[in-house]
């Protein structure tokens, strides 16, 4: 049986786990984008997209500026879900949950591939990046096993 995995990132840095039944959760790779982690200073002006005063008939219409860092949080999100999708097209899994906290939560969502997308299992609005691998596999079942009131 194929195993399920689980997708636990932010927005610089990210582990891809299997879970197989009876087995404890595995790392299966890690991630990292530091310029997410940079200023977005450190990383330049978008000059890319703005848009115009003029919103006058048949005036061109531009994309919204989108800051430095932002770009690279989207960047990141592409790469997972590139990474993701490649794995779901060859079936090497046969769920996917993943845990980030918005708004990487939305960008990734936005970034994962039609056959990634059919194998998602939930989504979770919690940044777990930061708990140990001892740790996480209870926090993952909690989560999982336990409804939230909203």
């Amino acid at each position: 049986m194929k195993p399920d995995w689980i997708l636990i990132a932010n927005a610089s840095q990210a582990r891809l786990l299997k879970k197989e039944r009876g087995e404890p959760m595995v790392v299966i790779k890690s991630y990292s984008h530091s310029p997410s982690r940079s200023k977005a200073s450190d990383l330049g002006d978008s000059r890319a997209g703005g848009e115009r005063a003029d919103r006058g008939f048949g005036a061109p219409a531009y994309q919204p500026r989108m800051d430095a860092q932002r770009k690279e949080h989207e960047r990141f999100a592409h790469e997972l879900g590139d990474d993701l999708e490649r794995h779901a097209l060859q079936g090497d899994f046969r769920s996917l949950r993943v845990f980030s906290c918005s708004p990487f939560l939305g960008e990734l969502k936005a970034a994962l591939g039609t056959a990634t997308g059919s194998l998602i299992a939930g989504t979770h609005d919690l940044d777990l990046t930061h708990v140990g691998l001892a740790e996480l596999e209870g926090r993952v079942r909690e989560e999982v096993e336990e409804p939230h009131q909203a």
